[in-house]
């Protein structure tokens, strides 16, 4: 899920950018400290939106920075378990397909990709159902689910698509509707006229 998440820190700001507008010199400590990492309680940090408030700098001793009180927002992207995604597949291999949602990449494993016995055609890099003849390849728009996230040393994404409406976008829609039923018509019962 985006948020816009509000964050106060002490920025410093090195001498190198002090030649600069104090907010843009700030901003741009902010985004080079910040964009690209992973934080555990906001998630994946993709951009400073704004700068709220900057405070009055402080120089310590022995240290050539400039320290700035600073109250900004930031653009994240932090998955929830359960959370219905849509993403693009961006590979394939033998043991699943990895799917680009949000701001990470995720692994569909092959156990989780359909409710059919799925092999590697690794000639045409896709997977393909045994009996149901559905193919997931490169390129593909799919919906899953997420069943578990880390944030340790790598950030890893599970996904499933082996539930009601999730899977190959392509899949969902050749899905048959309900027909709907036509009104009997009534035989009219009666005498000749």
């Amino acid at each position: 899920m985006y948020q816009i998440v509000t964050a106060e820190e002490e920025i410093p700001v090195s001498p190198t950018k002090l030649n600069l507008d104090t907010e843009q010199a700030v901003r741009e400590s902010i985004e080079e400290k910040f964009e690209g990492k992973i934080d555990n309680d906001v998630g994946v940090i993709l951009a400073v939106t704004d700068i709220e408030k900057v405070g009055e700098g402080k120089i310590l001793p022995g240290d050539p920075s400039v320290y700035y009180p600073v109250s900004f927002k930031l653009l994240t992207w932090m998955p929830k378990e359960h959370e219905v995604v849509e993403g693009e597949v961006v590979d394939i291999t033998e043991f699943g397909a990895f799917v680009r949602c949000g701001a990470l990449d995720g692994l569909v494993h092959v156990s989780q990709i359909m409710d059919d016995f799925v092999s590697y055609d690794e000639k045409n890099s896709q997977l393909v159902g045994k009996q149901t003849r559905k193919i997931l390849k490169e390129g593909d728009s799919v919906r899953a689910r997420i069943i578990s996230i880390s944030f340790k040393e790598q950030s890893k994404l599970g996904l499933t698509m082996r539930q009601p409406m999730l899977g190959s976008i392509k899949w969902l829609e050749t899905v048959e509707k309900p027909k709907e039923e036509k009104p009997k018509e009534r035989k009219k019962r009666g005498g000749k006229k």
